[in-house]
């Protein structure tokens, strides 16, 4: 098979997290299939979520606007009184701090690996290592911020022969179920384009998944994925926020695809220039736009009597 990434982080077999489930010494689909199967179940049954939503995955297709839509609903829920951490998780896209008023990134979480240390400074990883973390623990140097929001950036790849993006994904996961959130905090996850983040369980320690669906056959299908990948984990609060809509005629139609899907809308964001505009020239997406009522409404059904 392969290359295997265990989902409990079991570095071989038998190893202290092992359940014996069989994923890492499958050798043919069919012992493979029965292997995903007991892993899942056994996920399912351990799965600790909430009743409330405070760890948000935000997932997708590639260009159906996730960084964008993180950025909107980062704003909104700030605007609510709550407190956001955003983490950039995606190794690729760049455009995630300029859309959210931000010059640029603060040290990347991936310098605390060896490796990809600064130079001869080596950050102090002690604080990585707690059970627990809360976000007053999260060392400045890691944050760029403003009052009621913060971003922190997993890593990206950024020059040639720098390996896959495997230990970012694997920190990402470890960090995210480590961290702790109070009354009025909620973490957003900018996660990479795609299902990859799923095969690794960067989503494990998250409550709920919103996959931002453009109008497409591709968003639509990938959308139906990621609803089984969740579920799997043991999630079961999701939501499709619908994209990047040119008219109420194709929401009708997606909405209905997304149904026959087994997949519940959230809400629609039209196209929306101001929007297209910010995202072609790197700037702060602005505050009073037709998207971003549209995703107050949005964040509304998603925290109900939260208004």
């Amino acid at each position: 098979m392969p290359a295997f990434h265990c989902p409990l982080g079991s570095v071989y077999y038998d190893d202290e997290p092992c359940i014996d489930c069989g994923l890492c010494q499958a050798q043919s689909e069919s012992e493979m299939v029965e292997a995903s199967k007991r892993m899942r179940e056994y996920i399912r049954a351990h799965s600790e979520r909430k009743n409330r939503s405070q760890k948000i995955a935000v997932c997708g297709k590639g260009g159906t606007g996730k960084s964008t839509m993180v950025a909107l609903l980062a704003s909104t829920l700030r605007q609510e009184s709550y407190t956001v951490l955003v983490i950039d998780s995606d190794e690729s896209n760049l455009g995630l701090p300029r859309l959210l008023g931000f010059g640029s990134p603060a040290t990347p979480l991936i310098s605390l690996l060896e490796r990809f240390s600064l130079g001869d400074r080596k950050p102090d990883a002690s604080w990585l290592g707690a059970a627990r973390i809360s976000l007053e623990g999260i060392p400045r140097e890691f944050i760029v911020g403003a009052p009621r929001l913060k971003l922190l950036t997993i890593g990206k790849i950024m020059d040639p022969f720098q390996g896959c993006a495997c230990g970012m994904a694997d920190l990402a996961r470890d960090f995210v179920q480590k961290v702790t959130l109070g009354n009025k905090e909620i973490m957003l996850i900018d996660t990479e384009a795609g299902v990859e983040s799923f095969g690794r369980g960067v989503e494990r320690g998250v409550d709920t998944v919103l996959m931002v669906v453009e109008p497409s056959f591709d968003s639509a299908a990938l959308a139906e994925k990621i609803r089984y990948l969740a579920e799997g984990i043991g999630i079961s609060t999701l939501y499709a926020i619908l994209n990047k809509i040119p008219s109420s005629e194709i929401e009708v139609k997606l909405r209905k695809d997304l149904q026959e899907r087994q997949i519940r809308v959230a809400g629609t964001v039209y196209l929306d220039p101001q929007i297209s505009e910010a995202g072609f020239t790197g700037i702060k997406l602005p505050d009073n736009t037709i998207a971003a009522a549209q995703v107050k409404k949005i964040t509304t059904s998603i925290f109900p009597g939260e208004e």
